[in-house]
């Protein structure tokens, strides 16, 4: 019966989730869906331990009410891009 109130608070929006963010690697981690936010704090520890030995950092926890598209979101601006150099064809000196 639980698992099927899940489904329908997911459904609408209404589920709590555990939403961690970490500065590195830069990424969103959303856990759930869980019933009530209780819920959702007791389980909590676990994944920021879970994520502190895989030696994640800046860890930030809370505990929302959403719909995640995503699981696991990646901050592509948080990770630097190297670019070589590349001669431009214009006939301009660069």
């Amino acid at each position: 019966m639980k698992e099927i109130l899940i489904k329908i608070l997911e459904f609408f929006g209404l589920a709590c989730w555990v939403e961690i963010v970490t500065d590195n690697p830069g990424c969103t981690y959303y856990f759930g869906p869980f019933m009530s936010k209780n819920e959702a704090e007791e389980e909590a520890g676990g994944y920021v331990e879970d994520l502190k030995n895989e030696n994640a950092q800046g860890i930030a926890v809370s505990i929302k009410r959403c719909k995640p598209n995503n699981l696991t979101v990646f901050d592509e601006v948080a990770e630097p891009i190297e670019f070589d150099r590349i001669p431009t064809l214009s006939g301009q000196p660069s």
